[in-house]
């Protein structure tokens, strides 16, 4: 019995019926192919989105693979690479108007850059952050600019899960092993051999033309149009931040890491690095149980899942089974203008839902990717079954 889309194709248009969404995209995939691709509303097959952080996954492969060849240290310091680094200082809080700054109390490494370990925090989402960027002028990395990096730390290294711009920097290390711009790291050792023909940080005209405007949601729930996008000539390739793609492009990505590195012949990872890039690299390292947001134009609080969780190389990890869904050790992520994906290595299978609205974590959004997560596994346990 083969995969039927049916329920998935009604549920992305009543979502759209309902104004869940303007439009939408969705791809379910395995380790043998595409299982379900369908759009609903303003996207199509070939719509352009922006990956936002669903770029942190493909920028910390690229440094999962230098890794691997031995040209990058997990536990080396980030000052040994990136020496500009060592020079940031943790936020301690403030006097009056006058941020308080002290040394860190430990180095970061490459291991905490990729695990949101190491003190880097987002302004966004820090409320100490939020208001050092008022008092100081700290442009937001959604600015393109790269002063933007030069922020404190808003945790001592090692303390305590942050998230934030660790990935940035680890796109900088990336840089300085390689040599080349993470742009054109990732399209050589990466986006080119699986095929993500439109996944860039530099869209053409053409591929502009075919990016789905970002949309924001009203007090009274509907959606408007709004100015608020990336800019089209960033100073840095952002790690962090700073991919297109469409959804097809992604389901490859998806595939590859089910196939434990490999998509259709073509081996970008280990099966081994794979394995250590989904083991919980923060053990003892507390995880907040609400990531709260400091700017709710762009993000609502995100609370935890009430389930185990860590942390691998580059992924979220639930160490749990979540019934009727993914399998403890599924990898997943998002992207803030309200794209999320999964991996279940376990089961085999992963997906994506994407749209462009702010702020993340969209009530309306979220409970329409949990039912198509759902929606998915009823299909697989049914061909599995079967």
């Amino acid at each position: 019995m083969g995969f039927d889309g049916t329920v998935i194709d009604q549920l992305l248009r009543s979502a759209v019926d309902g104004g869940t969404f303007s439009g939408v995209a969705a791809i379910v995939v395995d380790r043998d192919g595409v299982l379900y691709e369908g759009t609903a509303g303003e996207a199509g097959r070939h719509t352009m989105f922006r990956n936002a952080s669903m770029t942190k996954a493909l920028a910390t492969t690229g440094a999962l693979q230098l890794i691997e060849q031995g040209r990058l240290d997990l536990d080396a310091t980030v000052e040994s690479i990136l020496p500009q680094f060592g020079e940031l200082q943790v936020l301690d809080g403030f006097d009056g108007d006058a941020p308080r700054l002290r040394a860190p109390r430990a180095k970061a490494t490459i291991r905490q850059l990729a695990t949101h370990t190491a003190g880097c925090g987002y302004f966004f989402t820090n409320e100490n952050l939020f208001r050092y960027a008022e008092l100081t002028g700290l442009p937001s990395p959604m600015t393109g600019l790269k002063a933007s990096l030069t922020g404190p730390l808003a945790r001592d290294p090692g303390t305590l899960w942050e998230y934030g711009v660790s990935t940035d920097w680890l796109g900088l290390v990336v840089e300085a092993v390689s040599g080349q711009t993470l742009d054109v790291y990732l399209a050589e050792h990466l986006f080119g051999p699986l095929a993500m023909k439109d996944t860039t940080f530099s869209p053409t005209d053409e591929q502009r033309a075919r990016l789905m405007p970002i949309m924001a949601r009203t007090p009274s729930g509907g959606l408007v149009a709004i100015d608020l996008d990336l800019p089209p000539n960033p100073e840095w390739a952002a790690a962090g931040h700073g991919s297109y793609g469409t959804i097809t492009d992604y389901g490859c990505f998806i595939r590859t890491i089910l196939n434990d590195g490999e998509l259709d012949g073509t081996r970008i990872l280990n099966a081994d690095t794979v394995a250590m890039a989904f083991s919980d690299q923060i053990e003892g390292i507390p995880m907040p149980e609400v990531m709260k947001s400091a700017d709710h134009t762009l993000s609502n609080d995100v609370p935890a899942l009430p389930v185990p969780q860590g942390w691998g190389l580059g992924f979220h990890l639930v160490n749990v089974d979540i019934p009727d869904m993914r399998s403890a050790g599924t990898g997943d992520w998002a992207g803030i203008f309200n794209c999320y994906y999964w991996i279940d290595r376990t089961a085999g299978v992963g997906g994506a839902i994407m749209t462009q609205v702010l702020p993340f974590f969209d009530a309306a959004i979220v409970e329409a990717l949990m039912a198509f997560e759902v929606a998915a596994y009823a299909q697989v346990g049914s061909a599995a079954a079967a």
